[in-house]
C-alpha cells in the first residue's frame, strides 16, 4: 500500500495565495522612473487589517489602547503607533488597525479579549483590501493627477491618513514619509488603481530620459 503524506491545509492555502495586484508586478517595475523626476509604485502584500469601532466615552477604549499600546487617534487624518501596529482615523468611532508582522486572527483575538460583550466590533478586514507604495520626488505630482484633496505639505503632513478618491477609486490614503504614500484600495479596485497610476507615471518617465 502506498502512503500518502498530506499536507497541513494552512500550507496548502499558503502556497495558493495570491494578492490582489500580483499580476502587476511586472508592469510596476517598468514604470519606474529614477532621478530628479524618480517615481515607483509596489504592492506591499498581505498587511494584516482589522476594523475596529468602539464608541467615545466608552471604557473600553481605555482596554484597547492597553492592548494596543497606543491611544486610539481622536481626529481626522491622525495616526497612533502602537506595539507592531498602527492605528488610523476613519471615523469618531471607527479605525483600521494595521500591522506588518501580527497575524489577522491573532490580533482579532487579542482585541476582542480586552472589550466587553458588546462594547465594541472588531473584524479581521485583511482580504478586503490591499497596500500599493508609491515613492519617489514625482508621487505628490502623480497623485494629483487623480486625487482632489491639497497634498501640499502643509496641508497633508506626514504621518496623515485620510479617506479620499484616486482616480475616482475610493481610497485611504496614508502618507507615510516625505515622498512616500501608502494607498489602501478594496481589493476589488486594485487592478484599475495599479493601472491608473502606471499610466499617471508615464510622463515622469519621459522626462526623466529627456
Amino acid at each position: 500500500m502506498v502512503e500518502t503524506t498530506i499536507e497541513p491545509l494552512d500550507k496548502l492555502i499558503g502556497g495558493l495565495r495570491v494578492s490582489p495586484a500580483q499580476h502587476l508586478h511586472g508592469a510596476f517595475v517598468d514604470a519606474g522612473v529614477t532621478g530628479a523626476f524618480g517615481v515607483r509604485v509596489r504592492e506591499e502584500q498581505f498587511l494584516t487589517m482589522v476594523g475596529l469601532r468602539v464608541t467615545a466615552g466608552s471604557p473600553d477604549r481605555a482596554r484597547l489602547a492597553k492592548i494596543l499600546g497606543a491611544e486610539l487617534p481622536g481626529g481626522c487624518g491622525e495616526v497612533a503607533t502602537g506595539h507592531d501596529v498602527v492605528v488610523l482615523w476613519l471615523s469618531p468611532d471607527e479605525y483600521l488597525v494595521i500591522s506588518q508582522s501580527v497575524a489577522g486572527s491573532t490580533l482579532v483575538s487579542y482585541l476582542r479579549a480586552g472589550v466587553s460583550e458588546g462594547g465594541a466590533a472588531v473584524v479581521d478586514l485583511s482580504a478586503n483590501r490591499t497596500t500599493l507604495r508609491l515613492e519617489g520626488p514625482s508621487a505628490q505630482a502623480v497623485l494629483e493627477k487623480g486625487c482632489p484633496l491639497d497634498l501640499h505639505p502643509r496641508s497633508f503632513a506626514t504621518g496623515t491618513a485620510v479617506v479620499t478618491n484616486i482616480g475616482r477609486v475610493p481610497v485611504i490614503l496614508w502618507k507615510v514619509e516625505a515622498d512616500s504614500y501608502r494607498i489602501l484600495p478594496r481589493a476589488s479596485f486594485a487592478d484599475f488603481l495599479g493601472r491608473w497610476l502606471v499610466d499617471a507615471m508615464a510622463e515622469f518617465k519621459v522626462l526623466g530620459s529627456g
